[in-house]
């Protein structure tokens, strides 16, 4: 069961203890893996609260779609929900069951189509440290109402982002971003959860406007600016998403 995660320096904890796990690995790669992970955990979790209402309705189907949508909440297939993934943590071929989880999840929901993760299978990934990484992530509440009311998504998505960026940036990495930028990016995509995600071509292209001006007032290295554009658009279109089932 998940614990509130809304204590006082939790996302330090819980980065801490994700950080260890991610070995010699690159920031810039393990970022995709964790808040790739992340996002599935909140996206079960809002599914699951609903999914258990529905089981004690007498005239309801838990497994009927449409009862997901009118609420706008993301339809989770038996295989892909968090505790299927949680029970198979341990097992060598936990990659491949999450690249297909990320699969199964698009095909039902389409607003998700070519946004999550698909590359958990990897040789190069310790299966071991990815397993403990979902054990991990296992322990906090997400995406149910009383921690979306708290905003555990953001509050988490922030840190790990700023974490990151530090990380990457002392590497001399691609994508360096300051605290500063990070939690006015933040801001932003935060403030834009309520905009058609399907006029994907026009949206990218206010978000990149205000990327740039965001960027350019930090005086962030114009060599860079391309590179750091297309992954925080990558970043923006899936917690937007996360944020708009609240």
């Amino acid at each position: 069961m998940s614990n509130n995660g809304a204590n006082l320096g939790f996302e330090q904890k819980l980065w801490s203890s994700a950080d260890k796990l991610r070995s010699n690995m690159d920031a810039a790669e393990y970022k995709h893996v964790v808040l790739g992970l992340i996002f599935l955990k909140y996206i079960s979790d809002a599914f699951t609260e609903v999914y258990e209402k529905l089981k004690k309705e007498k005239d309801s189907d838990p497994e009927d779609v449409d009862e997901y949508v009118s609420r706008r909440i993301f339809f989770v297939p038996k295989v892909a929900r968090w505790e299927n993934l949680q029970a198979n943590a341990k097992k060598p071929e936990i990659g491949k069951f999450l690249d297909e989880a990320m699969d199964i999840i698009e095909r039902d929901n389409p607003s998700l189509k070519g946004v999550l993760p698909k590359n958990y299978a990897r040789p190069g990934l310790n299966k071991q440290r990815l397993g403990e990484l979902i054990d991990l992530i296992g322990t906090i509440g997400l995406g149910d109402k009383e921690n979306r009311s708290k905003d555990i998504l953001g509050r988490v998505y922030e840190y790990f982002l700023g974490e990151f960026a530090s990380a990457e940036g002392k590497k001399g990495g691609q994508f360096y971003t300051p605290r500063s930028i990070v939690k006015l990016l933040t801001e932003m995509i935060r403030n834009s959860v309520t905009i058609d995600w399907t006029q994907r071509e026009s949206v990218q292209a206010g978000m990149r406007l205000k990327v740039k001006k965001i960027l350019r007032r930090y005086g962030y290295p114009p060599d860079k600016e391309k590179n750091a554009i297309e992954t925080v658009l990558k970043q923006a279109e899936l917690i937007a998403k996360g944020w708009v089932s609240k």
